[in-house]
């Protein structure tokens, strides 16, 4: 079988599961949920296994603290995913909710309903508890999904979808309902990418590259962030023991993730007062400061450069600027960020109000760490990614970003003149 009829094969099962599962009841989707919740327990000492695998071949391929850290599965991480499955279990179920409803003059009813997108591709790297949340997600809402994961925790990934299987099927889910593709041939994305009569959304989930390249490949609609080049403002008016706090647990508590810190925007009036301070505390983190020729003013640093206000770093790197006002601040953010999260942290409450409005991004705080844009966090038990798009979802993607909308109308022999 060559590779294009394997990929192909896995599209028609799923596009026959999708199929089913629009129909499947609230309660039999639970059931697989909490079944798959508790065979990854059980399955504990299998998984751990399996993840070591990977963990081996990704010492001897040099991966990085980080890679490796993301790549690990713990027990108390194992345990994580079990719960995450029973959290959305107890979710809302948003299939069939009525978004709106009308009476037309002639009698007809008509109404508004989600409905299952219907086939979800899910590609993604590193973290093996990304099967489990996708997998759930998808099924909760109704969606069958084909799952490919990195060729690093390809171990991994396997053994979480066939426990998350067993435990679906015994509730009576459709099989096809998760699949995921076992090969680490880069070739089989490409083919995935080329499905648009079975697929109906692909999320990706990893580094800018994969990401690039399924924009610039895929015939079917993406729904993902490029960069997180998230940005702090600190305003003239701001508590600056709040700032310090926000500043250092958006950019250390995880440099590695999409939501963290990346550029400090720090208002000209309060500059002097806060940055040698919060310099310091950045550094004692191990933080590497790049700074505006104002900046570098007030703190020693390195220069930042035009290319460093549209980087995400990803790592312990963190640039700054100061800016003369609320005005320049927002401008910035506008021009240089990436509409992924921001913050601005104030006592003064028009500023807030107006940060709120015009900063474009999917996400948008006052007086809090950008640490925060995350589906769990946002009350919505889990994400499949995180949208900056502008079109159907932005922000975490979750139950009800996975759905579409329908027009269903009860007429008693209307017709129109």
């Amino acid at each position: 079988m060559t590779l294009h009829e394997e990929i192909a094969g896995i599209c028609t099962r799923a596009r026959d599961a999708a199929q089913i599962l629009r129909s499947l009841s609230p309660a039999v989707k639970n059931a697989a949920l909490i079944n798959a919740a508790q065979g990854l327990r059980a399955a504990g000492p299998e998984l751990k296994a399996a993840n070591e695998r990977d963990l081996e071949a990704g010492r001897a391929k040099g991966l990085s603290s980080a890679m490796l850290d993301r790549l690990e599965l713990t027990s108390t991480r194992i345990e994580a995913m079990a719960t995450g499955l029973e959290t959305v279990a107890a979710l809302p179920d948003p299939v069939g909710d009525i978004v709106r409803q009308t009476v037309h003059p002639n009698g007809m009813r008509i109404a508004q309903i989600r409905q299952p997108l219907g086939v979800v591709a899910i590609i993604y790297e590193s973290r093996p508890n990304v099967t489990a949340d996708a997998a759930a997600l998808c099924l909760k809402s109704g969606n069958a999904t084909i799952l490919r994961g990195g060729s690093e925790a390809i171990h991994s990934n396997i053994a979480i979808a066939r426990v998350f299987v067993e435990g679906a099927v015994a509730a009576g889910v459709p099989e096809a309902a998760v699949q995921i593709i076992t090969t680490t041939d880069r070739a089989a994305v490409g083919e995935l990418l080329q499905m648009n009569g079975y697929i109906d959304v692909v999320v990706p989930r990893g580094g800018k590259g994969l990401i690039a390249r399924i924009l610039e490949e895929s015939r079917i609609p993406v729904v993902a962030h490029l960069d997180g080049v998230c940005h702090v403002y600190v305003d003239a008016d701001a508590d600056p023991v709040m700032a310090r706090s926000i500043v250092l647990n958006a950019k250390l508590q995880r440099p590695g993730v999409c939501n963290a810190l990346e550029t400090l925007l720090v208002h000209e009036d309060i500059a002097g007062e806060f940055l040698p301070e919060a310099a310091q505390a950045l550094e004692m983190g191990e933080c590497e400061l790049r700074g505006c020729p104002h900046t570098r003013q007030i703190i020693p640093c390195k220069e930042a450069t035009d290319e460093d206000w549209t980087t995400e770093y990803l790592d312990k790197i963190l640039s700054i600027k100061v800016v003369e006002s609320l005005d320049a601040a927002i401008e910035h953010i506008n021009r240089y960020g990436s509409h992924h999260s921001d913050s601005i942290v104030t006592e003064r409450y028009e500023a807030a109000e107006r940060f709120l409005d015009e900063v474009d991004s999917a996400a948008v705080y006052v007086n809090a760490s950008t640490r925060f844009t995350d589906g769990f966090e946002f009350g919505l038990g889990a994400e499949i990614g995180i949208s900056t798009n502008k079109l159907h979802c932005r922000g975490p993607m979750a139950l009800q970003e996975l759905t579409c909308l329908k027009y269903i109308i009860r007429g008693s022999g209307q017709i129109r003149e």
